[in-house]
């Protein structure tokens, strides 16, 4: 079989942490691999994770990541045709990089993980996929909308911005060759505005690696609450955790008073280090160490994750599922492409219900562990990563035969 040859372009180095878009795009990368042959170009700041990646690639090129919060960024906002979150990623050399990969390359298709590099990618006859892992223009007006207070007086502003990324947004899911999303809400809500039948869906999975690995950490003797492993500078990752102190671990820590809440993540210390103390436990996951994603999971009893705005994929319910831990979501959280039964493989109910079901998950061990051994079977037999990226070269195919 001869190998496509892929033009990869991330915002990132994709990498083995906490964030889910990075690990997402490293596993994608670990399988697209096997049977293509995928020039990556990044926009970072650093190498981090640059020799884990080599591995999998024909070439890597990374751009370097100028500051977000500069000057000509903020002028380029006030005083142009786009969105913050846009300008900070539009770069001379990073569309240099990539105009001269496709000059000077003969690639098959494109594929651009996530929106915000589609201003760099030039107009070219290759097939291009716009991967997009969320809706972000509604996460950015779900926060406008929820402004209280004094905050209210940016509302105006911010809502320029945000129209602006709707514009942006919805232009790309018009004019790439194929648009990928990652839950069937979203691939609807797409289809709708653009009115394109051929928006795709990309299952989102586990690394097939973790399916069989051997037990690490036993489980806490206390009660314990984990929001996690999660990247916490994504917007919905940090509501979700004031959801979670406001609403629910004041109850939770009354009714149990030994009870623990692990707030874990890449940056959690820097947003969250003010509640770290005995029973708030704040941290980083350490992808090699051996406090890892893996020991979270194995050491706390449910996966506490309501959200204020759905949308996008929830790598940690994957992960957290494959290793026997019960999730807990709203409908605004969801389940992404998961497709459970609900109260048997995770439970999905309205905010004010959610503690309820926490207490039934503490009191009832037999509920609990059925529950987190359900989930681990319907994750270890549907969602691998090797299946899903199966089905991405279909989709490359069939956008190559256009």
């Amino acid at each position: 079989m001869t190998k496509r040859n892929i033009l990869m372009v991330t915002p990132y180095i994709p990498r083995l942490e906490q964030s889910g878009g990075q690990r997402h795009s490293f596993f994608t990368l670990k399988y697209l691999s096997k049977t293509n042959n995928v020039t990556l170009i990044c926009y970072s700041r650093n190498e981090d994770g640059l020799q884990e990646v080599k591995q999998y690639c024909q070439k890597v090129i990374i751009v370097k990541r100028s500051t977000t919060w500069s000057l000509s960024n903020i002028l380029s906002t006030g005083f142009g045709i786009y969105p913050f979150l846009l300008v900070n990623y539009i770069n001379k050399e990073f569309r240099h990089a990539i105009e001269t990969e496709i000059k000077n390359g003969k690639f098959d298709i494109i594929h651009c993980d996530c929106l915000y590099p589609m201003a760099n990618i030039p107009k070219t006859n290759i097939p291009t996929i716009l991967v997009d892992v969320t809706i972000e223009y509604a996460i950015y007006q779900h926060f406008a909308d929820s402004l209280t207070s004094w905050q209210k007086i940016l509302r105006p502003l911010l809502m320029v911005d945000v129209l602006k990324l709707k514009y942006w947004e919805t232009k790309y899911w018009r004019e790439t060759d194929t648009v990928i999303m990652f839950s069937h809400e979203d691939q609807e809500f797409v289809a709708k505005v653009t009115g394109r039948k051929d928006i795709q869906i990309f299952e989102d999975a586990v690394d097939p690696e973790y399916f069989n690995l051997p037990r690490k950490t036993e489980k806490s003797k206390h009660p314990t609450v984990l929001f996690g492993c999660s990247n916490m500078k994504w917007m919905q990752n940090r509501e979700s955790v004031d959801l979670i102190l406001r609403d629910y671990w004041p109850q939770i820590k009354k009714r149990y008073p030994t009870s623990q809440l692990l707030i874990i993540g890449r940056n959690a210390p820097e947003i969250f280090g003010k509640y770290n103390s005995d029973s708030i436990i704040v941290a980083e996951a350490d992808t090699n160490g051996p406090h890892n994603p893996q020991y979270y999971y194995e050491y706390s009893w449910i996966l506490l994750a309501p959200m204020g705005s759905g949308g996008g994929t929830r790598n940690k319910f994957l992960e957290g599922m494959t290793f026997g831990l019960p999730v807990i979501t709203n409908p605004e959280g969801g389940m992404g492409n998961i497709k459970i039964k609900n109260y048997h493989h995770a439970i999905v109910c309205p905010k004010k219900e959610i503690l309820k079901n926490i207490y039934k998950l503490f009191d009832n061990p037999k509920y609990r562990q059925s529950m987190g051994q359900t989930a681990s079977e319907l994750i270890k037999n549907n969602y691998s990563f090797d299946q899903s990226v199966k089905k991405l070269n279909q989709i490359y195919d069939q956008s190559i035969k256009k």
